[in-house]
């Protein structure tokens, strides 16, 4: 074991949705035999796979060990443009065979498969937990003052550069999303592990000494290609529909008549977003079944539809205008998704409209 490296793998993101967040690997290379060079990857999945969109959302989706290559491994990541960091390990002999022993385990076919969740049981953390299990000693890692993020913000610290993605995360995520969270459960990003293992130490035998040995550079930072996404952020939507919401409300109120078409777009809105709200409080996923988002966003509004369409009186606009303040006042325990806010106060002008000219009738 004297000739065998063992390291963790960080690669930065690159373009594609699923390598937002970065990804983490394990390199196995024995220096006397060039042939043997593996990269253990936790992160192995089949997009092809029936319904591997909705199993994903509802945390039923599997994801599975693979060892290949490791060249194959790095020249993917440099054909993105992404820059790989290696941390070699500084394992005892006897530890270097306990990850030997327990890779091979992992790898058998009734082992490979794991239920995979985004923040607690992913390619890290899977990664990480092997490591830990085959030191022999105590695993010390070290706090960072003040560190103390949520895991929505640290989600947004990975997607600054696609708004639309951060838009459909924060409309998933629930209030269990805004806590603080501690060192272990930061370690589910690659780059927050990638810095404990930095600052960690193993104790043993009455002595320290650090987990990692050396750190390289496997994959120097290339030119990555970012494909333009839709122009309009989330929020200048929200502000175009705003303004389209406060020109038809002073049109409505100057004619003293409400626009049913605008009425039932609204409503068409709101159900749509309340549809896939409503089917993620069956979802796995521990961070979307308490979602205050639900208060507005519901399927509500489709019991109520052909009632507007037929211009006939309905208490859904008293019943939206209260669901509407509620969900504000919720905004002070959960952060919502950009321009939401925006939108209850569309449906609140639409419901002053409605219930004001109707009365005046």
């Amino acid at each position: 074991m004297d000739s065998v490296e063992i390291s963790l793998l960080t690669c930065q993101p690159h373009d594609e949705v699923y390598s937002l967040y970065g990804h983490t690997a394990i390199r196995y290379h024995d220096l006397r035999h060039q042939g043997l060079d593996l990269a253990f990857n936790y992160g192995v999945f089949d997009f092809k796979k029936p319904h591997f969109v909705a199993r994903f959302v509802f945390g039923l989706t599997d994801y599975e060990l693979g060892a290949y290559p490791y060249k194959y491994f790095v020249n993917e990541y440099r054909r993105f443009g992404s820059m790989v960091t290696e941390q070699v390990l500084n394992l005892t002999n006897e530890e270097k065979s306990a990850m030997h022993e327990a890779l091979a385990i992992n790898l058998r076919p009734d082992n490979r498969i794991y239920r995979y969740n985004f923040f607690y049981s992913n390619c890290t953390t899977k990664a990480r937990d092997i490591i830990e299990q085959c030191i022999k000693g105590n695993l010390k890692y070290s706090e960072r003052e003040g560190y103390t993020p949520t895991y929505r913000e640290m989600v947004h610290s990975m997607t600054e550069r696609n708004p639309w993605s951060r838009f459909g995360n924060d409309l998933l995520l629930g209030i269990k999303a805004d806590q603080k969270t501690d060192l272990r459960q930061q370690e589910f990003l690659p780059y927050n592990l990638l810095y404990d293992f930095d600052h960690a130490q193993i104790y043993a035998d009455g002595t320290y000494r650090p987990l990692v040995k050396e750190r390289r550079i496997a994959v120097p930072a290339g030119v990555q290609i970012v494909q333009e996404g839709f122009p309009l952020s989330p929020l200048a939507c929200a502000i175009i529909l705003l303004a389209i919401s406060l020109f038809l409300f002073l049109l409505e109120w100057r004619r003293k008549k409400a626009f049913v078409l605008w009425d039932i777009l609204l409503m068409l809105l709101t159900s749509t977003f309340g549809i896939v709200l409503t089917l993620m409080l069956f979802s796995q996923h521990p961070t979307v079944s308490l979602n205050l988002q639900i208060i507005l966003l519901n399927p509500l509004p489709l019991f109520f539809l052909w009632p507007v369409i037929r211009g006939r009186q309905t208490r859904y606009w008293k019943i939206t205008a209260i669901l509407a303040v509620l969900f504000l006042i919720g905004s002070i325990f959960q952060s919502y998704a950009e321009g939401i806010h925006v939108l209850a106060l569309c449906l609140l002008m639409q419901c002053y409209a409605n219930m004001k000219l109707k009365a005046s009738k």
